[in-house]
C-alpha cells in the first residue's frame, strides 16, 4: 500500500511519458483504458473524439508511475484537423516511449511511415500495436500473426496484437513496454550522487511572498526526498537561521543548497570551505544540460542595449510584486548592459516562431516539465543559434557567485574556466 501511495504522489515531470499515436477511431482511448484497467479516456465511435493531446498521470503495473498522452488522430482533415495534427507531433518533444495503434485491414500510409522515422530519429523506443485483433480471430490466430508480420515489415518496428475491447494481449504489451524502456529515461539523481550515506546537507528555504502557503515548492520537496533515498541527512532552515544551524552541527555539512533568491546572504554565511549551490542549479543538471546553461550565462556579456531577450516559463503561476521573471531578471540584465533591452515573455510548452531573432533565452527552472522536454527546448535554442540560461544559473552569475555554485560539477566548471577566459575574460 505504501508503494502505491508513493507512486500516486510521483510528480508528473518524473514519470515515464508514453504517447499513443494512430488514426482516428483506431482505438487509442480504448487502449488507454485497457492498459490502466480503468475507464478514464472517453471512448466514442465518432471519429475525432480526442482533439488535443490529453495527459493522464497514473500507475501501470509492472511499469510504474507513468503519464499516458492520448493524441488526436493523425489522419484528421481540414484546417482544424491540420492544427490538431501539428499539436500531436509536438508531443514527441516530451515523449519517452511511443505506441502506434494500427487496425486490421488498413495498410500503413506514407505519413505513418514518416512518423515512425521521426520517432526513431529522436532515439525513442516505439511499438506498433495491432488493435481489434478479435476481428481476426484473436491475438494468437494465424491471420493475426501474419498481419502483424506484414505491418512490422512495412513500418520497421515490432507489432504486437491486442484487443483493447476484450483486453486480450494487454499484459504482453505491458511486458514489452518494460523491456524496451530506455534505461536512461529518468535523469540522474538530483543530489544523491553528491553525498554519501550519513552526510548532513543544509537546505535553505526562504518563506516569503513567493512561497506557497502551508507547503514547500516542488524542487525543495524532491531534493529532500532524494537525500532521504540516499540515506543522507536533510537539515532545512530559513536563510536567517543558517548561521546558527551551521554552528550547531557537529561537523561541517557536505553541501549547502539555497533558494536562488537568497544566494547573497547564504553565500556570506556559508564558510568558503563548504560547497554551496542552489536548487535551481541542481535542477539545471537534473532536467537539462548544466554546461550549456553556463555557456548561456557567459553570453550575457555579449548583450547590448536594444537586444531581444526571451524569458520562457514552462507553466503559468501567480506573480508577486517583485516577480523573478518579469521584474528582477529584467532589472539585473539592464544593469549589466547599461541600457534598455527588448524583453518578451512566453509561458507554456512552445517557443515563439521567431526564436532566432533573440540574443538570449532565460528559462525557468523546469520543475513542471520532464527532462526530455527541457533537453528539447535547449536543443531548439542551439539550433536557432541562441544562448540559453536558466533562472538559477543567471542569478548566481549576476551576483558573482557562479564559480562557487558550480565548482562541484566538473563539466560545468570546465566550461566556465575555458570558455569564460577565452571569450569574455572571465573565469577561474
Amino acid at each position: 500500500m505504501k508503494r502505491v501511495r508513493r507512486m500516486e504522489k510521483t510528480p508528473r515531470a518524473n514519470r515515464l511519458h508514453i504517447a499513443i499515436f494512430g488514426r482516428r477511431n483506431a482505438g487509442k482511448s480504448t487502449l488507454i483504458n485497457a492498459l490502466t484497467n480503468q475507464d478514464i479516456a472517453i471512448v466514442s465511435p465518432v471519429p475525432g473524439t480526442t482533439t488535443d493531446p490529453v495527459y493522464k498521470s497514473m500507475e501501470i503495473l509492472p511499469i510504474g508511475p507513468v503519464v499516458i498522452i492520448d493524441t488526436a488522430g493523425l489522419d484528421d482533415v481540414g484546417d482544424l484537423g491540420r492544427l490538431r495534427v501539428a499539436k500531436t507531433m509536438q508531443v514527441l518533444n516530451r515523449t519517452d516511449l511511443a505506441l502506434i495503434v494500427l487496425e486490421p485491414g488498413v495498410q500503413p500510409e506514407q505519413w505513418e511511415k514518416e512518423l515512425v522515422q521521426k520517432i526513431k530519429l529522436r532515439g525513442l523506443p516505439v511499438i506498433g500495436v495491432l488493435n481489434k485483433s478479435d476481428l481476426l480471430g484473436g491475438t494468437a490466430s494465424p491471420e493475426t500473426q501474419r498481419h502483424c508480420q506484414t505491418l512490422s515489415n512495412s513500418l520497421g518496428l515490432p507489432v504486437l496484437p491486442v484487443s483493447a475491447l476484450s483486453r486480450e494481449g494487454i499484459e504482453d504489451l505491458k511486458h514489452k513496454i518494460t523491456e524496451i524502456v530506455p534505461p536512461d529515461w529518468e535523469a540522474p539523481a538530483i543530489i544523491g550522487d553528491l553525498v554519501d550515506p550519513g552526510d548532513p546537507v543544509v537546505l535553505v528555504v526562504p518563506i516569503d511572498l513567493a512561497a506557497p502557503k502551508g507547503r514547500l515548492i516542488l524542487p525543495q520537496v524532491e531534493t529532500i526526498r532524494d537525500l532521504l533515498d540516499h540515506d543522507a541527512y536533510a537539515v532545512v532552515v530559513k536563510e536567517y537561521e543558517l548561521k546558527e544551524a551551521l554552528a550547531q552541527l557537529k561537523r561541517p555539512p557536505r553541501l549547502v543548497v539555497t533558494d536562488s533568491q537568497a544566494f547573497l546572504k547564504v553565500a556570506a554565511d556559508t564558510p568558503p570551505e563548504v560547497p554551496l549551490t542552489s536548487f535551481s542549479i541542481l535542477f539545471a543538471r537534473y532536467k537539462g544540460d548544466l554546461a550549456t546553461l553556463v555557456e548561456g550565462a557567459l553570453a550575457i556579456e555579449r548583450l547590448r542595449p536594444g537586444d531581444r531577450v526571451l524569458i520562457a516559463e514552462a507553466c503559468t503561476h501567480h506573480r508577486v510584486a517583485d516577480d523573478i521573471g518579469t521584474v528582477k531578471i529584467p532589472r539585473w540584465l539592464r544593469q549589466i548592459v547599461g541600457g534598455e533591452l527588448n524583453f518578451n515573455w512566453v509561458s507554456g510548452l512552445k517557443y515563439p516562431e521567431d526564436l532566432a531573432s533573440y540574443q538570449l533565452i532565460v528559462h525557468c527552472g523546469a520543475c513542471m516539465i520532464n527532462r526530455r522536454e527541457m533537453l528539447h527546448r535547449i536543443s531548439e535554442a542551439q539550433a536557432a543559434g541562441v544562448p540559453i540560461v536558466n533562472y538559477g544559473v543567471l542569478i548566481a552569475y549576476v551576483h558573482g557567485l557562479l564559480p562557487r555554485a558550480i565548482e562541484i560539477f566538473p563539466a560545468a566548471m570546465e566550461v566556465w574556466r575555458e570558455q569564460g577566459a577565452k571569450l569574455y575574460g572571465v573565469g577561474g
